[in-house]
């Protein structure tokens, strides 16, 4: 198994997926496109793993990168590889379905619980999680959805948190994948995103929280994820 992580961010890392991945003995590669590296071939991967980030689909003037991004998104949908996206990712995720990204109805900074809706219940993927369970959170904006898309888990902060966008494609909103120490760092890169609000956790209460028990609801979706690919 080849998995390949997009970045775009230096302080934002894949977490436990990374974890997994070498404990499962798979062979991980790292592409920054923000840093001007080039962007691997669908024939290179079997995952495509996409991560979060400072950047946004909404401003793609700016960011012009993301643009390669979404059409190796799009490859990678037709060659029926597994994308799996992750905040901004969830993002370019939507934007290779045509799926324009929006604004959050709130904006989200740290630890705070979703949701899975009856379509989250029922999804192979996501079978055997708790209905209710606290995630990570940070970010402003959402992924867009399309006609045959599903919301798979909502929060009162945000009604897009986990999204099915087809069989092998999923967005999370969310971060089940990162660790105490990403937080440390992400917080360390983004002091400014701590302003009063509804939905945004102090630096202490954040740091404060379980990590543990959140990542290892990463590692069971992982684990659905490999068995559904198996058997599929």
């Amino acid at each position: 198994m080849k998995i390949q992580f997009v970045l775009h961010a230096d302080f934002e890392q894949p977490g436990v997926i990374a974890t997994w991945a070498n404990q499962k003995g798979f062979e991980t590669k790292y592409c920054r496109p923000f840093l001007g590296e080039t962007i691997p071939t669908i024939h290179e991967f079997d995952w495509l793993v996409v991560m979060g980030g400072p950047q946004s689909p909404l401003k793609l003037e700016t960011y012009p990168f993301l643009r390669n991004e979404i059409e190796l998104i799009k490859q990678a949908l037709l060659a029926n590889k597994t994308v799996l996206g992750f905040c901004l990712g969830a993002q370019l995720l939507g934007e290779a379905f045509d799926a324009p990204t929006e604004r959050s109805p709130h904006k989200e900074v740290g630890v705070f619980p979703i949701e899975l809706t009856e379509e989250g219940c029922s999804d192979p993927l996501l079978q055997g999680i708790p209905r209710k369970l606290s995630v990570v959170h940070w970010h402003n904006d959402m992924p867009g959805l399309t006609q045959e898309s599903r919301a798979l888990a909502v929060s009162d902060g945000c009604p897009r948190q986990i999204i099915r966008y087809s069989k092998r494609a999923y967005g999370f909103q969310c971060h089940l994948e990162t660790t105490r120490q990403d937080i440390e760092e992400m917080i360390e890169h983004s002091e400014n995103d701590f302003v009063p609000g509804k939905y945004i956790q102090s630096k202490s209460d954040f740091l404060a929280s379980d990590f543990s028990s959140i990542n290892a609801v990463m590692d069971h979706i992982l684990e659905r994820l490999l068995i559904l690919e198996l058997y599929s």
